[in-house]
């Protein structure tokens, strides 16, 4: 693939075509790369929420007190990438 997009005045309908092609090829790659993606995290999700479903039925708390100040700062815009503590 190219770095910067080429001067399209300067190239012939043949080359037209096959950049097309090209760009459509690898767009389609894209986004069968993404759906995979999607459906990995859909499979981690629900394998999450059964642990939580299961916990929850257990009678251990699904929520901690760290989650709920976690949740407190990201409300409140104090929301880091990493931990403070």
């Amino acid at each position: 693939m190219m770095d910067t997009f080429p001067d399209l005045g300067s190239l012939s309908d043949q080359e037209l075509k096959d950049l097309i092609q090209q760009l459509t090829d690898e767009e389609q790659e894209v986004s069968y790369r993404r759906r995979i993606l999607h459906g990995k995290i859909d499979i981690l999700r629900a394998e999450l929420v059964n642990r939580l479903r299961k916990k929850h039925e257990g009678g251990e708390d699904v929520i901690s007190g760290a989650d709920v100040q976690r949740l407190t700062d990201i409300l409140a815009g104090r929301a880091s990438g990493g931990d403070e503590s």
